[in-house]
């Protein structure tokens, strides 16, 4: 598949599986406001889930950089950082990002932000010491790709999502326990085995299938920034490469949590061995053999 298709097709996959999460997302509420009469609990998880997500939205790039100890990237101690960003963020078109370095072994990259005019492309030392320039521009234009998608801005609304789904259905299985499920049913509905059951099940399994969607969402965007990286370098090797040794390095990040890991170009926390279909349905990333495959085959 050439790269145009591979951006084309991930694109629409990434859209399908958004109208997917805002059907099941809507279904989900439409059915609780049935069976159920608290609509303060709702507009409650909503708010929260909202002010939650905006803060994240104009703060996080602080926040993970702080969480990540990365500091400013000096122009003449990382010249060849440095010129790679510019140089790339020139063909993209793109305002220049702001540039920090983590002092780790262990070679990864992440791009953070909520526009391209806020924008931050953060990489290890470890990243800058073991590949060749042609491969850190595919890392670095995978990284821009990120920022020109506005993918930082999709994840957050995908977690807006998911994080009310997850209020709420606490929140309702909590009343359950003290005061029913409803007060606008009359008392046969009330004592229906099967239909608190149904309510139940329903609480356990949206919020399971919404964080689904939303990994699945984020493996798209990656697989999204792979080929418009691979376009904007011309040059789909050079990122397949980085890929490679990215996944044979056996360091790994010391400072990295599950809350930042979803960020890095390649899961810090699993490196080189193959893992299962069910890893791979619960991973922000997709299987780094795959991502390496397809680039090789541009």
């Amino acid at each position: 598949m050439t790269v145009y298709g591979e951006i084309t097709n991930n694109k629409v996959r990434s859209f399908i599986l958004i109208g997917v999460f805002v059907f099941l997302f809507g279904g989900f509420f439409y059915l609780l406001g049935k069976i159920y009469d608290t609509p303060g609990y709702f507009l409650l998880g909503l708010g929260l889930s909202l002010a939650t997500s905006l803060g994240s939205y104009f703060y996080s790039d602080k926040i993970v950089l702080w969480m990540n100890r990365a500091r400013p990237a000096d122009k003449q101690q990382f010249f060849d950082l440095y010129t790679v960003t510019e140089n790339l963020t020139i063909a993209a078109g793109l305002p220049m990002p702001k540039i920090y370095v983590i002092g780790d072994p262990s070679p990864n990259a992440f791009a953070t932000g909520r526009n391209p005019k806020h924008a931050v492309v953060c990489v290890t030392t470890g990243l800058l010491d073991k590949l060749e320039r042609v491969e850190l521009e595919g890392v670095i234009a995978h990284e821009l790709s990120h920022v020109q998608n506005y993918d930082i801005l999709l994840s957050t609304l995908v977690a807006v999502l998911v994080g009310t789904v997850a209020y709420v259905s606490d929140w309702i299985m909590r009343s359950f326990w003290w005061g029913g499920f409803g007060r606008r049913r009359d008392d046969e509905e009330k004592r229906n085995p099967l239909m608190l059951i149904a309510i139940i099940a329903v609480l356990i399994l949206m919020p399971i299938a919404a964080t689904l969607i939303q990994l699945a969402v984020s493996r798209k965007r990656e697989y999204l920034a792979d080929a418009s990286g691979a376009l904007l370098t011309r040059y789909p090797l050079g990122l397949a490469r980085a890929l490679e040794k990215i996944a044979r390095d056996p360091v790994r990040l010391t400072h990295v949590t599950p809350s930042t890991a979803h960020l890095y170009i390649s899961s810090p926390f699993k490196k080189t061995a193959r893992a299962s279909w069910i890893n791979n349905l619960f991973s922000t990333h997709p299987p780094i053999e795959e991502r390496i495959r397809i680039l090789r085959n541009m």
